[in-house]
């Protein structure tokens, strides 16, 4: 089993109620006032230059944030299901990145939880989607789109994310 089938296998499927793509029925999917809210704190944590008071932002719309957690300037967990993302112990999330943990599609809406594990680096730019579990002391490099799950030290870079071979590390 590949870790793209693992990571599919832990994200949940919601069809989507009538004729039109899902998105256009977001609202059946997530209260407005809760995205609304969920975007305010999320707006504020992002442009925040204190630490703390990003994880206390975060924290506060359901975000599981370990000690010594290090968000970046305008990176940004989902917004619609802030709760779905844990970020452990000492991991960085870098400028600019995002966590996904939905899918709008046509036929369907999909959500999955994101892991960052502890001491894990994820670059500027990079984009995490849903289901995707980044490994203890895994490094994530700038702008990279991370599809599968990322194992323990592993370090990845690309689009889609692919492993590191210690030669491109050195150069």
């Amino acid at each position: 089993m590949t870790d793209e089938t693992r990571r599919h296998d832990r994200i949940a499927h919601h069809a989507t109620p009538g004729p039109y793509n899902s998105l256009q029925s977001w609202l059946d999917a997530k209260h407005p006032l809760r995205v609304a809210l969920n975007y305010v704190v999320i707006v504020l944590a992002r442009v925040s230059p204190s630490l703390r008071l990003k994880n206390y932002l975060l924290r506060s719309i359901g975000v599981t944030v370990g000690e010594g957690v290090s968000w970046g300037l305008e990176s940004t967990p989902d917004v619609f299901w802030p709760e779905l993302v844990t970020v452990e112990d000492h991991a960085i999330v870098g400028y600019d990145a995002t966590l996904l943990c939905h899918e709008f599609l046509q036929d369907e809406y999909r959500t999955g939880e994101v892991v960052v594990g502890e001491r894990a680096m994820i670059g500027a730019g990079a984009v995490v989607l849903p289901g995707v579990e980044i490994g203890a002391g895994a490094s994530v490099a700038a702008n990279s789109l991370v599809t599968e799950d990322v194992p323990a030290g592993a370090t990845v870079a690309g689009i889609p994310a692919r492993p590191m071979n210690s030669d491109e590390l050195s150069d």
